[in-house]
């Protein structure tokens, strides 16, 4: 064992380089990163030498070939990029960014590829292409269409330029995640004085011990303390909603909206640098923007998109400011010293008072009953309902990188696997990125076939940043957690739940990026459904069903600020599309300066003049949302109107729910990126889509007379 350990360089055992079912994500370690990477890429190369040797305008010849090499890539590329996400090291982000612009490289040589680009534009050109299928149809589309936007018919000095944009954009894309982490790792607060916390209820008091121990404070104990706050989104929003200490709430908060905006982590020329080559890099295009570029591969266009902002904007502002006014007057009926002058650090946790006295609900009584396996149980039975499928646990058929990772098997009505699933749910600050997400680990594919004869089958990650468990108490979550994972497990349907055989096009691969949120956002309507809510909330030490009061509460609370929750997404939404758009690195604004504007307009009570969010926003810096974070809006009237099919049904009449639910699997979940986004909607739902249910379920529909 110990010799074979020490030679990260030996080929053969790289793990990387495995032909695997499933990734040994158990042994790879950043030393198999270079190595592995390298032989990986020299292998792709000559692979594509070949295949540009060989190419022919058909589907032996093209796309085949062409699925392989793009797959192989992904699937390695992704085991290394996910350890990244949830066991990062200094160690592996050396490697990483090391070997990341010799994977670039390739993609560009790939995506720029003459020979492939012009064996594309021949099959369309074809007398055959009336008798491809749509899904194929769309695949050489999407080809023709990508490479031009990865700038296929660039001049050679122009070509090299987009290039280095590209590969610059790269780099300061990790480097702008790197700096967020290490800027909300960087803040500690040690607290030894209990009357310091007052208000901070035990799950917080709890993780505050436990984040004390792991710096060293062996002793904390919830209880006695000490306590140790931290930005981390546990912490920090417990403090920002609980902690009556305003002081400590102000130190919080204004650490919290300055995180990576000062020092060597300072984001800010990182942005302005990227805002300037996306921009060059349009202008290459032969775009006015790179909002245009961005919306070239989506299904709305930036007019679209404002257009539905501002509709929606228009109908939060009002509900927003009548929010405001209510936790004015409200902490002023609570004899509060500031409720004059409210200010940001004031917002959550008036609202959280506000909420428990309004609908009685208290987030952190209402944890018991959210049990982490009774939550899971409730989920799956729910898909089994809606889509006939069956989830069964399949701990130890696949290597994991946590202990505290789940395996699941997918199984249609015949009892066949279909796909498999990881659940990576709980927070680990000292290693794992913020938020929750899903991606694939490999997609459904007839060409990659395992055997020879069936499909490939599809393999998801779901990762949430949930509270672990402590003690001998399981994890207990708030219901914004039980919606989360609802969320990302929609995400994962679409991408298990694909009939798509052609590779390319199968499950959440060749969706256009304005409609990736339908499923996700759909799933978590259902959290409000009677039934699925009864059938997951269980006290964890009783087993008694959570109260029927205290469901009607949350129904009712479901519109709790929704003018407010709304606009804040409205705003980030609008500052990115203004950022894509009209703004001018360099020019006489800055990127404050916009932010201030645009939140004029979107936000009820500006934000401090030294608030520096942008140097945070990994959405559009870091993550797929440049000039896409609309997205969310978009996909939110798509799901809102999906759900409400059901609504219409009726959401009593299981007959109904099965039917309907049967459909929505036939069409959004299984259709993957082979048909246009709206033709799948219309087919599932009849018509095309309307806001009107988005606003209805958020309460913001105008009182009909």
């Amino acid at each position: 064992m110990a010799s074979s350990v020490s030679v990260g360089d030996n080929i053969e055992s790289n793990p990387l380089l495995q032909d695997f079912d499933f990734p040994p994500f158990d042994v790879v370690e950043a030393k198999h990163v270079r190595p592995g990477i390298r032989a990986l890429l020299k292998k792709l190369e000559s692979d594509l030498d070949e295949l540009e040797k060989t190419v022919e305008p058909s589907w032996p010849k093209l796309v085949e070939p062409l699925e392989k090499i793009v797959d192989r890539l992904t699937v390695v590329w992704g085991m290394v990029n996910h350890l990244k996400a949830v066991k990062d090291t200094a160690e592996l982000r050396a490697a990483i960014e090391e070997v990341q612009p010799e994977k670039v490289k390739f993609q560009l040589r790939l995506g720029q590829s003459k020979p492939i680009y012009n064996a594309f534009k021949a099959i369309k050109e074809s007398s055959d292409w009336h008798s491809l299928s749509e899904a194929r149809k769309r695949i050489v589309d999407t080809q023709i269409k990508e490479a031009v936007l990865n700038g296929v018919s660039l001049e050679d000095d122009k070509r090299e330029q987009f290039n280095k944009i590209e590969q610059e954009l790269e780099r300061l894309a990790h480097k702008f995640s790197e700096n967020v982490l290490d800027a909300t790792k960087k803040f500690e607060k040690l607290i030894t004085d209990k009357k310091e916390i007052d208000g901070l209820p035990a799950t917080a008091l709890g993780l505050a011990a436990q984040s004390a121990v792991s710096k060293g404070h062996e002793n904390a104990t919830a209880e006695n303390g000490p306590w140790m706050i931290t930005l981390d989104a546990p912490s920090f929003i417990s403090v920002m909603q609980h902690a009556c200490n305003r002081d400590l709430r102000e130190e919080v908060y204004r650490a919290y909206i300055t995180r990576a905006s000062s020092g060597d982590l300072d984001n800010t020329p990182i942005i302005n640098q990227i805002l300037k080559l996306r921009l060059e890099k349009a202008k290459l295009l032969n775009y006015n923007n790179y909002a245009e570029v961005s919306m070239a591969t989506k299904m709305a266009t930036v007019d679209k998109a404002e257009e539905l902002l501002e509709k929606l904007r228009s109908a939060s502002w009002n509900a927003a400011v009548q929010d405001v006014e209510d936790l004015k007057s409200y902490s002023k009926s609570q004899g509060a010293p500031e409720a004059d002058n409210l200010s940001h650090w004031d917002m959550s946790f008036w609202s959280e008072r506000l909420r428990e006295s309004k609908y009685d609900i208290n987030e952190e009584e209402l944890r018991p009953y959210f049990s982490f396996s009774k939550v899971m149980d409730g989920l799956f039975n729910l898909a089994k309902i809606l889509f006939g499928i069956d989830i069964e646990p399949a701990d130890g058929l696949a290597p994991v990188w946590n202990n505290d990772v789940r395996f699941y098997c997918v199984k249609d009505s015949s009892g066949s696997p279909i796909a498999y699933f990881y659940f990576d749910p709980y927070s680990r600050p000292s290693e794992k990125r913020e938020g929750a997400w899903m991606d694939e680990v490999v997609s459904r594919s007839r060409v990659l076939s395992r055997n020879g004869t069936a499909s490939r089958l599809p393999i998801a990650h779901m990762v949430c940043n949930q509270t672990p468990p402590f003690g001998d108490k399981p994890s207990l979550m708030t219901f914004r957690e039980v919606e989360t994972v609802f969320h990302e497990f929609g995400h994962a349907l679409q991408h298990m739940l694909t009939k798509q055989d052609e590779g390319l096009v199968a499950g959440i691969r060749g969706i256009e990026w304005d409609a990736v949120e339908l499923p996700s956002q759909f799933m978590e309507n259902w959290c409000y459904h009677r039934d699925t809510l009864m059938s997951i909330a269980k006290h964890y030490q009783t087993g008694e069903s959570l109260p029927e009061e205290v469901y009607l509460k949350l129904l009712a609370a479901r519109t709790f600020r929704a003018g407010s929750l709304s606009l804040r997404q409205i705003k980030f939404a609008s500052l990115d599309l203004e950022l894509h758009t009209k703004y001018i690195p360099d020019g006489s604004e800055s990127i404050y300066d916009v932010d201030q504007r645009v939140s004029k307009k979107t936000q009820v009570i500006p934000p401090l003049p030294e608030d520096r969010f942008l140097c945070v926003f990994n959405h559009i810096f870091a993550g797929g949302y440049a000039a896409g974070y609309y997205s969310y809006k978009w996909a939110e009237v798509l799901s809102a109107d999906a759900f409400s099919a059901f609504e219409d049904a009726g959401l009593e009449d299981t007959k109904a729910v099965k039917e309907t639910g049967h459909k929505f699997r036939e069409t959004i979940l299984a259709l993957g990126g082979g048909k246009a986004p709206l033709e799948v909607f219309v087919e599932f739902r009849g018509r095309e889509p309307s806001p009107e249910a988005l606003l209805r379920h958020n309460g913001l529909l105008p009182a009909t007379a």
